[in-house]
């Protein structure tokens, strides 16, 4: 028998919350008094956390770890596939980069690796842990995939796991997609399937029981659940579609305007999620010239292909239209990562790891100049800022290639305990900075945005939230919901039964 019972959310779609839920179940476990560790063995993702001992796993990952109360290792998500260029990605193994590879060549080549790395971390987190909630990827019916995938099916066998099969209900479709994927599964692994949840509902569920009393009549598949569509939680997203539902319409009601360029391989978009949070900034994703207006913060967040979104800022126009802004004095400019290196006088990339192209020109709003390095820093950082003629400690994180220099005498942003961090303009109305999550620190941004407002004549918000504290009260108000809405007693009797099977 297994040391620790295990639970497998999969679903009929991306986006249908698969993430979402497993930070939930961990939640609920956790609070039940069980030692609960999440688990993907594969992510496909932009957005990163780093563990403590500085190693890269899926953002989602480490989210879930914090609502179980525990420190994430590389063991919750030993594989992580990070998009860089057209049909080609980094693969990071164990928490560090291993190489490139395209889509054929990942899955010819890495397949049994990549299962020998899943059964050993499975084995590893079943020592210490009393309950594992398990993330699939996608769709456990990908036809052409299934027989060389190392996310769903293969994996709820491998970890003994019952399944949980979720469909969306806001996409429409949801019981013709449940039903054509129970259809479309072996008769082994429909076997394996518990029931289904439907996430997102909205509207009276008395219109849908019909519905769900003809699923369980036509499949003999229970429905453990209907899950109400939660709205204002403050859990980032991992998945990029949920940047389809951001939107570059301004919102004239708030009284600061950030604008966030969406360039293609954008990726730790979620350092701009404290934002969402306060009560007087619109937050907009910028992709075009003309969505751009006059915003009072432009945002240039991280990306996967730092040369590639730079030509894309030159080719839509939007470099010139941000100079323009820039140069009128109106408007503060700040890079975070790859956004940081753009704001630089250039970008060599020698040993073209990004691109065919050697060198491009940057913004040149900051002294500076990156050299692109096959080395990935990873690191959780700490240091002082200085702003406006105030000091902050902050903490964050560094996930990139490339190594930064400035020039003559440009001016660090942040001082750390060895050596320094990012530049900022004499003005303070350009900087940058390699750490993410640097607006996730509370009192820097309350004051980063009250003098946003006073150089707009508007008074200081003396009020400002508490994000860390915002999340720990939204893993609780998610796991108060789902523990409403779904048949918890039946679920936990099922994974006491399948750890049982084991022998």
């Amino acid at each position: 028998m297994t040391n620790a019972q295990r639970l497998m959310i999969q679903a009929t779609n991306s986006d249908a919350g698969k993430s979402v839920l497993v930070t939930a179940f961990c939640r609920i476990f956790a609070q039940d008094g069980y030692k609960t560790a999440p688990y993907k063995s594969q992510n496909m993702a932009l957005n990163s956390y780093i563990t403590v001992d500085g190693f890269e796993i899926g953002r989602a990952q480490g989210v879930q770890a914090e609502a179980a109360g525990i420190l994430a290792t590389t063991d919750m998500n030993p594989i992580l596939i990070k998009p860089s260029r057209e049909n080609e990605s980094q693969i990071v193994v164990n928490g560090k980069p291993y190489r490139n590879m395209a889509a054929f060549e990942y899955r010819e080549d890495f397949f049994y690796k990549g299962l020998e790395l899943i059964k050993a971390s499975l084995e590893r987190l079943d020592q210490q842990y009393q309950r594992i909630i398990i993330e699939g990827a996608g769709s456990p019916a990908e036809i052409n995939l299934n027989d060389r995938e190392l996310v769903n099916m293969r994996v709820a066998k491998l970890a003994n796991a019952p399944v949980i099969l979720v469909g969306d209900i806001e996409k429409g479709g949801v019981f013709a997609s449940l039903v054509g994927t129970l259809q479309l599964l072996s008769e082994e692994d429909r076997r394996r399937i518990i029931g289904v949840v439907i996430n997102k509902f909205r509207g009276d569920i008395a219109l849908l029981q019909p519905g769900l009393d003809w699923f369980e009549q036509y499949t003999g598949v229970p429905v453990l659940g209907v899950v109400p569509y939660l709205p204002n939680l403050t859990i980032e997203a991992e998945d990029s579609l949920i940047l389809d539902s951001y939107t570059a319409q301004q919102d004239l009601t708030k009284d600061l305007d950030i604008a966030v360029i969406r360039y293609p391989k954008i990726s730790n978009f979620i350092d701009i999620d404290p934002f969402f949070a306060e009560s007087d900034c619109d937050v907009r994703f910028v992709s075009k010239q003309d969505q751009l207006k006059s915003p009072d913060i432009i945002i240039l967040p991280g990306s996967k292909n730092t040369i590639e979104d730079l030509q894309f800022l030159e080719q839509s126009g939007l470099k010139e239209a941000i100079l323009a802004l820039q140069a009128k004095g109106n408007t503060i400019v700040f890079g975070i990562c790859g956004g940081f290196q753009m704001l630089g006088e250039e970008i060599l990339d020698p040993d073209h790891i990004e691109t065919t192209c050697e060198k491009m020109a940057g913004l040149a709003l900051l002294p500076i100049h990156t050299v692109m390095t096959t080395e990935k820093t990873t690191v959780l950082s700490k240091g002082v800022v200085t702003y406006q003629n105030k000091q902050f400690t902050i903490n964050g994180y560094e996930i990139h290639m490339g190594q930064t220099h400035l020039k003559g005498n440009a001016v660090p942003f942040i001082k750390m305990e060895k050596g320094c961090d990012g530049c900022k303009h004499s003005s303070e109305k350009v900087l940058g900075s390699y750490f993410h999550g640097i607006f996730h620190n509370d009192e820097f941004r309350a004051y980063f945005l009250n003098k946003v407002r006073e150089s707009k004549g508007l008074a200081p918000l003396t009020e400002r939230v508490a994000f860390s504290q915002l999340r720990e009260d939204a893993f609780d108000r998610l796991a108060e919901h789902v523990r409403q809405h779904v048949k918890m007693e039946f679920i936990t009797q099922k994974m006491k039964q399948f750890q049982q099977r084991e022998s």
